[in-house]
């Protein structure tokens, strides 16, 4: 014979001291560990949105980012040679030869931290269309001046129109702000990669290639005749999209055993809590579970009535973290990129395999904790239970 739930329920209710602090504890906790997933996917999505599968961008081997990689102008020229490569109406390739450094810049919230400066080539608006001026006004070819990204504007001091930003023995002039949709290129600065290789010395050497396919599906056959040829063997070729998505791989991994380690060690506060108020709950109705008994439940009724009602306070306490956490999504907070060693602005980011991993390790929690005070219920001999009234 089974215990209808609405018994588990209506106990869930009698205890509203006990049961709302434990319902608060693993709320907190599913609170933390669904921020911590949340924040590793909005930098996964973040670097992914900064690229695009019809672009390719080449680097060399063994580079662990733009800033490590190096192209000498020979192979610069002979990646131009490739097949597929988009063009534009006046038959120039949609191509931008792209050094990348990081500079030091003020937060507005005091204290230096590192910021990406990006070299880019004339086509780079058709490169990457989903960029787009938001204020002021293009910087100009051949001239030693700067657009910033949006989270850059926001962040630091000297990054508004008309400042002048120092470096390499130079001073820039920040001349507009641009806008990627929430991409990484929202943290970095744009100028001319000309100007850009003259103040660093560098001649003719970038950190990397980027290339508009004429379409996303060739990217296997540009793949192949760029490894066919034995020139290019010391440099790889990716999508970009691919290329920013394992750039997120390390700084997301690092959140997420951090958070997730962090996360274990408050659950255990949680599981004791609950496993105190299913224990309580037990010692009250003692008489009732004799009752039961007696009335021809068996023991794994009683089992189940017990740990369906620690598994419904988890749930509560679950529901309400992933609510709390939810709200985190209206946020963007910023960290150092351990691929870049710059500056990143990412906004925490929900998905449903996160909302299924955090109710999941709620009901864990709940299942516990209230494991032992069921069996212990299920285990009372009928006659004691009901002497004890």
């Amino acid at each position: 014979m089974k215990i209808p739930l609405k018994y588990s329920i209506r106990n869930f209710m009698t205890r509203k001291l006990t049961t709302g602090i434990t319902v608060i504890g693993i709320m907190l906790v599913v609170f933390v560990f669904a921020a911590v997933l949340m924040m590793a996917y909005g930098i996964q999505k973040t670097l992914i949105a900064t690229g695009a599968d019809d672009n390719v961008k080449i680097t060399r081997k063994a580079s662990n980012g733009e800033i490590s990689s190096i192209i000498d102008g020979e192979t610069q020229n002979v990646i131009k040679t490739l097949p597929f490569i988009a063009k534009q109406q006046d038959g120039k390739q949609i191509i931008s030869d792209e050094p990348v450094v990081v500079i030091n810049l003020e937060k507005k919230t005091s204290g230096l931290s590192n910021v990406t400066v990006r070299g880019v080539s004339e086509p780079v608006f058709i490169l990457r269309p989903n960029v787009k001026l938001i204020q002021g006004r293009m910087f100009k070819f051949g001239v030693r001046e700067l657009i910033v990204g949006e989270s850059i504007f926001k962040r630091f001091n000297g990054a508004q129109i008309g400042s002048q930003v120092r470096f390499a023995g130079d001073k820039w002039t920040v001349v507009g702000v641009y806008s990627s949709g929430g991409s990484g290129f929202d943290s970095e600065m744009w100028g001319d990669a000309l100007q850009l290789l003259n103040s660093f010395n560098r001649g003719n050497t970038v950190s990397t290639v980027t290339a508009k396919l004429e379409d996303a599906g060739k990217f296997g056959k540009f793949k192949t005749a760029f490894e066919a040829d034995r020139r290019l063997q010391q440099f790889e070729v990716k999508t970009e999209r691919k290329f920013f998505e394992e750039q997120s791989e390390a700084l997301s991994m690092f959140i997420q055993i951090l958070g997730i380690f962090v996360t274990v060690i408050f659950s255990f506060g949680s599981i004791i809590g609950a496993m105190i108020t299913m224990y309580a709950a037990v010692a009250n109705r003692t008489v009732e579970i004799g009752t039961l008994r007696s009335l021809g439940f068996k023991r794994r009724s009683i089992l189940a009535a017990f740990l369906m009602e620690s598994l419904t306070i988890a749930l509560v306490g679950g529901v309400l973290g992933l609510l709390l956490a939810s709200l985190l999504q209206f946020f963007s907070i910023s960290t150092l990129n351990f691929a870049s060693f710059a500056e990143l602005e990412f906004k925490f980011a929900l998905s449903p395999s996160i909302v299924i991993s955090t109710l999941l390790f709620s009901l864990f929690m709940g299942l516990v904790g209230g494991f032992l005070p069921s069996v212990r219920a299920a285990r009372m001999n009928i006659v004691n239970a009901l002497r004890e009234g």
